[in-house]
Formats: C-alpha cells, sequence, structure tokens
C-alpha cells in the first residue's frame, strides 16, 4: 500500500496563484477598494509638503514678475503632466500601470524603462523622506523654541525624536491602511498653509521692507535665481507617486480608474492652489528680501498659533512621509521576494522598513540644509518625472501627428524641464556648499 501520488498541479496554474499572492502582499497592489476622495488626499498630502514654506524665500530670489510666472507656469505644466499619467494608467485594455516603472517599460522597453525611471523615483521618494525628517525635526524644533524659549536643545534630537515615530508608522502595510494618516495630513497642510499667509498679514508689512534681489553681486543673483527655480519644482512633486496612488481604485471596463482618480486629482490642484498662492505671494509681500527659508521660522507672533502651526506642519510631514516611503517600501520588498526568493512575511517586512527610516533618519541629521536641499533635490530629481519623463512616455507610446497641439504643447513641458534640470541644481549646490562653511556636524 503505498501512498497515494498528489493531484496533477499544472506549474503555470501554481506559479499564477503564487504571484497573485505576492501581489496581495506587496504594498501597491494590495487593496483596491479606494475612493476618489482617497486620491484627493493622497495626492494633497504628497504635494503640499515642505516645499510651501519655501515658496515666500523662492521668491524673494525670483522677484515679482518671474517669481508669479514661473508659480503660475509650473501649477499649469505639473496638472496637465499629471493628466497624462492618469490618463496611461489603463492605455492598454486588461492591464493596469500600478507603479511609475512599469508605465516607463512599456514606453521606452523591459530594460530601458527600468533604467530610465527607477533611479530617478527612488531618487525623488528618498529625497523628499529625508528633506521630511529635516522639516519635521525643524519645526517640532521651532515648537519647542516658542513654548520653552529659554532652553535651547540641538536640531538632531528633534530629528531623532521625529523619525521614532515611523518606526511604527512604516508597519502599516498599503496605501489604503494609511488612509487616515493620510487625510489628518491633508487637513494639516490647509492648515498651516492658512496660518502662515495669515498670521503674515497680521504681522503687517515690515519697516524697511525691501523686494530687490538679496544678493549683491550678479553671479549671486543668478545662482540664487537657479536655486530658486529648484524650490519651485519641489513643491509640485506628487507625480511620484499618482500611479502608486491610482492603483489603490477599483476599476471596470464600464468605470475605468481614471475617472474617479481625476476627480480626486482636481479637488487636491484646487486644494494645492489654496495653499501655494496666498504662502508665496502675501509672504513675499509682508517680508521682503528678509523672509526665512521656511516661512514659519520668519513669523514669532502670535506665540501660541505658530506653535500650533509647527506642530500641524510636524503632523503633516509624517502622513508626506509614509507616501513617499510606500513605493519604496514596495520596490524593495519586490526584489527580495521576486527576485531573490525570501519568503513574504513580517521579519522581512521588518528589516527593510526599519532599516529605511534608520538611514533616511540619519542622513536628516547628517545633512540639514533645508533650502539648499529644496533647490538642489528639486531640480536634479523632481523635474524629470514632474515636468518632462511624463511628455516623453506620451510622445513614446501615442505618437501624437508631428506639430500637432499635443505634440508642440509635450515637446514645450520637455525643453522647460531639461532647462530646470540642467539649471536649478547649481544653484540648489552652491546654497548647499555656503551653508556648510558655517556648519558643524550633529550640531
Amino acid at each position: 500500500m503505498g501512498s497515494q501520488p498528489a493531484p496533477y498541479e499544472s506549474p503555470v496554474k501554481a506559479r499564477s496563484e503564487k504571484e497573485k499572492a505576492i501581489e496581495e502582499w506587496l504594498p501597491i497592489s494590495a487593496s483596491r477598494n479606494a475612493k476618489w476622495w482617497y486620491s484627493a488626499f493622497h495626492n494633497v498630502t504628497a504635494m503640499v509638503g515642505a516645499g510651501v514654506l519655501g515658496l515666500p524665500h523662492a521668491m524673494s530670489e525670483l522677484g515679482w514678475g518671474p517669481g508669479v510666472v514661473i508659480l503660475i507656469l509650473s501649477w499649469v505644466i505639473t496638472l496637465y503632466t499629471l493628466w497624462q499619467m492618469v490618463e496611461m494608467h489603463e492605455m492598454v485594455p486588461g492591464k493596469r500601470f500600478d507603479r511609475y516603472h512599469e508605465l516607463g517599460q512599456q514606453a521606452f522597453g523591459e530594460k530601458l524603462g527600468l533604467w530610465i525611471v527607477v533611479p530617478q523615483q527612488l531618487l525623488v521618494e528618498i529625497s523628499v523622506d529625508i528633506v521630511y525628517m529635516v522639516t519635521g525635526g525643524t519645526s517640532l524644533k521651532k515648537f519647542h523654541d516658542v513654548i520653552v524659549p529659554d532652553k535651547k536643545i540641538k536640531l538632531t534630537y528633534f530629528i531623532m525624536i521625529f523619525g521614532s515615530c515611523h518606526f511604527f508608522l512604516a508597519f502599516l502595510p498599503n496605501f489604503n491602511a494609511i488612509s487616515g494618516v493620510s487625510l489628518a495630513a491633508a487637513i494639516m497642510s490647509l492648515s498651516y498653509s492658512t496660518i502662515a499667509w495669515t498670521a503674515s498679514v497680521h504681522k503687517g508689512v515690515q519697516e524697511n521692507v525691501d523686494y530687490s534681489y538679496i544678493a549683491s553681486t550678479t553671479t549671486g543673483k543668478v545662482f540664487n535665481f537657479l536655486s530658486a527655480l529648484g524650490s519651485v519644482a519641489f513643491a509640485y512633486a506628487g507625480h511620484n507617486v499618482v500611479l502608486e496612488i491610482q492603483a489603490t481604485i477599483p476599476s471596470t471596463p464600464e468605470r475605468p480608474s481614471k475617472k474617479p482618480m481625476w476627480r480626486g486629482v482636481l479637488v487636491a490642484y484646487i486644494i494645492v492652489a489654496i495653499c501655494y498662492f496666498p504662502v508665496a505671494l502675501v509672504g513675499f509681500y509682508i517680508f521682503g528680501n528678509s523672509v526665512d527659508g521656511n516661512i514659519l521660522i520668519s513669523l514669532d507672533k502670535p506665540k501660541w498659533l505658530i506653535a500650533m502651526a509647527n506642530m500641524f506642519v510636524v503632523i503633516h510631514v509624517i502622513g508626506s512621509y509614509q507616501i513617499y516611503a510606500i513605493p519604496v517600501f514596495d520596490m524593495m520588498e519586490t526584489v527580495l521576494v521576486k527576485k531573490l526568493h525570501f519568503t513574504p512575511c513580517f521579519r522581512l517586512r521588518f528589516f527593510t522598513r526599519t532599516t529605511y527610516v534608520a538611514l533616511t533618519m540619519f542622513a536628516g541629521m547628517t545633512f540639514p540644509f533645508f533650502d539648499g536641499l529644496l533647490g538642489f533635490f528639486g531640480g536634479f530629481a523632481f523635474a524629470p518625472t514632474t515636468y518632462f519623463l511624463p511628455c516623453i512616455m506620451w510622445l513614446a507610446i501615442y505618437k501624437p501627428r508631428i506639430f500637432s497641439l499635443s505634440w508642440c504643447t509635450n515637446w514645450i513641458c520637455i525643453i522647460l524641464g531639461l532647462l530646470l534640470m540642467i539649471l536649478a541644481p547649481i544653484g540648489g549646490l552652491r546654497s548647499i556648499i555656503i551653508d556648510a562653511k558655517n556648519y558643524h556636524f550633529y550640531s
């Protein structure tokens, strides 16, 4: 009496079931029951962040005319490229491009698509999380200094305090699991942006306010202008997670995900305009070229309001950090499970996510140059993925007729985006070098 042979199972079927189980474990494709308003507040949380606080300072380096034009142009161009990405999410019937690099592979080929998109996307998401460590720590320090002005504590410690909460939040498995955190963050962003410009109005135009460029030399003016371009680019950074957010929305042939997603994006962009334009214009109008790299640092009265605004920033960047971290977690876990054949489990998730949080916290503590970081990363990393990579993909996939409206619009965006990518990091790098001269590590 030998043991009965096991029933035959098709290796293809077994493999597809295994792959399905892996997809349901990975954070991006785990849950597809999001509503359109999830898209709205995820996009607000992704977009409105550290960047909005640096806009008045960017205006002081751009000047009134160029500053207003660049703000409006950036809002229009990035809304257009975001619309393209939402449209391309399901351009192949029956297939969803849940991740930015999957769309890149469709446009440029399997290998080339990965090499073009993944390094840029990782650079954006990791750099944002490093800047958010600095922003969270700086805002916590400002909150403490307003409440307890006599006791000074190093910025390094505040970055560690801010970073420590992410060792717990990192274990929320996917986008839908962080929807509560993201909603709170979106409300906070609208709140502190409103406080920033209303408190500026309350403070009134400063005596001897000066709207001229702060740099005295032509070289200084040019470099500051370039750095400010990067700060504006940093403010419009939500594209790097837009396909991943859309992946959480259910889709059928009758009701594709692009309809609810686009509704959420439009609501988000209206909120972005309500946050960005008053903060940038009012902040510069009140303080002129003496405005700080972070507008809330320039404000000190009324104390309770400024303390509250800084705590709102902390709550917001907690949510923003997670929005940008989840696609990185997804990439790391995908490689470990699919390429290196690790078993999907909590221990694997614990190792990857705690390591990532620890590294971004360490980088933020080591290089806390807020406005220089915005300018450098804004141009070098954000301009491609936000301003012109969606346009290149659109041209590669849809192949619009030469000199048609679509063709011309995309090429204008590509040229402006390339200029931004080349010029902005130069100014940002110079700003970091100047800041570094007087900086002591972990001070």
